[in-house]
Parts: C-alpha cells; structure tokens; sequence
C-alpha cells in the first residue's frame, strides 16, 4: 500500500494530466459526478492539510514575522496584480478574465510544501506562509476579487467569506483537532496524506474539465497560455522579491514557490458556488491545478541542482 501511495505521489503532474486529458477528450469519464462534489472534495484535502499542521507550524508567524510577513504580501499583491494585468493585456472575456483574478486572489497551493522541500528551499517558512495565507483567505480572497472584477460581474465577499470558512478553514481546523486529539491514529494517516490529495486533486480536474469540454477546446490555447505566463511570472516575481529583500536563497526558494502556486481547487470550486452564471471562470482553475503541479515539479528539479 505504502509503495502505490509513494508511486502516486512522486508521478502526482503526470497523474494529474492524465486525468485533465481524459476529461478533455472522453468528457463522459467524469461528467456524470455533479460539480457540487467539488466543495467536499476540496474540504477533504484541506482536513488532511489540517492533519499535517500542528502549533510549532503556526510559531514561525511569531519567530519569523518578517519572513512571513513578505510572503503573506507577495502572495496577496503579485498574484492578484499579475491576473488583473494579463486579464487586460490578452483582452479575456469576463468570464475566463474572472477565473483567472479568482486564482489570483487565492492563498497558496496545498502541494507548495511538498514542491519546497523537493527544491531545497526554507520548508518552516513555506509551510508557515501556507498556514498564515489559508487562515487570511476569507477576508482577503473576496476582498480582492471584489476589488479586481467588481465592475465586470457582481461579487458576494459575504458569500464567499462563508465558503472559504466552511470549506477551508472548517475542515484545517477539524484536522487540527484530530491530530491534538487522536494523535496515533492520525500519525498512521499521514502517511497517505499526499497520495490521497493527490487523488482529489485528480477528481477535481476531471470534474471541472469533463463539464467544461467543449468551451475548453473552443478557447483552450488562449487560457493555457494565460495560466502558464501567471504562474511562471508568480515564481519570477516571488524570487525576485527574496532577492530585492536580502533573503537567504533558500527564504528566496520559499517565496517563489509560495507565490507560485496557488490554491487553484478553491478558485474552481468558488466559481461553482458563486459564479454558476459565468461557468467558463471555473476553467482557469482547473488548468492551473494541472499546469502548476508539472510546473512545480521542473521548479524543484531547476532549483535543487543551482543549490549544488
């Protein structure tokens, strides 16, 4: 069991495109699972995020306040800024421009740790950003989207402020609490952990894609090559910051990779509940949570052999 759970973690980008493949050009693999699914999926992973947190995560914020303090405004201000800019630049549609400003206004991805670490950079300080980002997400996710797309569609900060509460923080916190509470249960768990958020990430691309398969095709090129150019700018600018501040190389690493990658299943899974009339804005999601995990993989390798 150990080793498939390992296989599935070390290939979770091709995995992942795999699965976004399928839903693309087999749309009936997944189309029949309704979208509503998204939200508890998505609240999966996050309990299981909440299983591998613990305090001593959480005191970096009060050791390292700078540190995390620069990623926390990188990961607010470059991402959302950089989504705003290419939304204009390539002139996107109001709904495919409102799926990209949704990723931007996320917090950091669920897979950043993992990616850190792989690519020898600060891991406390990746999981401590991570940590701080997700619990300021639902004051600041729908602030800025509402700031960023506010005058292309209506949107409900309240609404989404409650999402991210019940479908985010409730279930960290439900992790939390299990790990305070049934602690050798949940260290038996752990070890699962990446392979099964792997496997939701995985349902939740299928989902979102198989639902969205002619439009994506009709316009796919064009939202590709948006998401790449943010992500990839996220991991420039994120370095570029570590530097500009002084940062050790290894803090740099952390903030690039912070920066990034984003909590892309909570922008679809936003866009579901809140924009179901403009269902083209769940799809820069789902391309980001597939083009991000192959992204992150080439960043680690890039970044651990320039530390050698």
């Amino acid at each position: 069991m150990k080793q498939v759970c390992s296989f599935i973690s070390r290939w979770m980008a091709a995995l992942v495109l795999i699965v976004a493949f399928t839903a693309l050009v087999v749309p009936d693999t997944f189309v029949h699972i309704d979208t509503w699914y998204i939200n508890p999926i998505l609240g999966l992973i996050m309990f299981g995020m909440g299983l591998t947190l613990s305090a001593r995560d959480f005191r970096i914020v009060f050791s390292r306040p700078k540190d995390v303090l620069v990623g926390c405004l990188a990961q607010f201000t470059v991402m959302p800024f950089l989504a705003w800019v290419l939304a204009k630049v390539f002139a996107l549609p109001e709904e495919l421009a409102l799926g990209v400003i949704l990723v931007g206004c996320c917090p950091g991805g669920t897979s950043s740790n993992v990616i850190t670490y792989l690519a020898k950079g600060d891991l406390a300080l990746s999981v401590g950003m991570t940590a701080t980002s997700t619990v300021l997400a639902p004051v600041l996710t729908p602030l800025l989207v509402w700031l960023l797309a506010g005058t292309m569609v209506d949107v409900d900060t309240i609404g989404m402020l409650k999402s991210i509460l019940y479908v985010v923080i409730a279930p960290i916190v439900g992790g939390l609490l299990c790990q305070r509470y049934i602690p050798k249960l949940t260290e038996k768990l752990v070890t699962y952990l990446p392979a099964f958020s792997t496997l939701m990430i995985m349902m939740v691309v299928g989902i979102v894609v198989s639902h969205n398969a002619d439009k994506l095709l009709a316009g796919g090129i064009l939202i590709v090559l948006v998401v790449m150019l943010h992500n990839l700018s996220g991991y420039a600018v994120g370095y570029f910051i570590g530097h500009l501040l002084h940062l050790k190389r290894e803090k740099s690493v952390a903030v690039s990779i912070e920066v990034g990658m984003q909590n892309s299943g909570l922008a679809s899974s936003l866009a579901v509940l809140h924009f179901a009339a403009y269902p083209l804005a769940t799809i820069p999601g789902a391309v980001f949570s597939v083009w991000h995990n192959i992204s992150g993989a080439l960043m680690a390798k890039l970044y651990a052999q320039s530390s050698t």
